[in-house]
């Protein structure tokens, strides 16, 4: 497969690039070469491989999911503006 100037244009055209004609002559074998790339990844032998997501084989390390209520309230109330009966205290909104 390759592309010629006017599929260039094309693309340039989609992306919304304002291109030169020389810039659009200069483009056509970079699209080439990318798509030959292309293909020769089409090439590789990949029966059998599994996917991967990192090279480097992670695992999380996880702790107890427990609940609690954090017991931090009065820390956390330390930084409002303003609190009330142990809630942040807001203005009233109304349309």
């Amino acid at each position: 497969m390759s592309v010629n100037a006017d599929q260039v244009r094309h693309v340039a055209k989609l992306a919304r690039i304002a291109m030169s004609d020389a810039e659009v002559e200069k483009m056509v074998p970079e699209f080439n070469n990318i798509l030959k790339w292309v293909e020769q990844l089409g090439e590789v032998d990949t029966d059998g491989v599994e996917p991967l997501t990192a090279v480097i084989d992670n695992e999380l390390r996880l702790r107890d999911d427990v609940v609690n209520d954090g017991d931090c309230r009065d820390d956390v109330l330390k930084n409002a503006p303003e609190a009330q009966h142990g809630f942040f205290a807001v203005p009233k909104v109304i349309e």
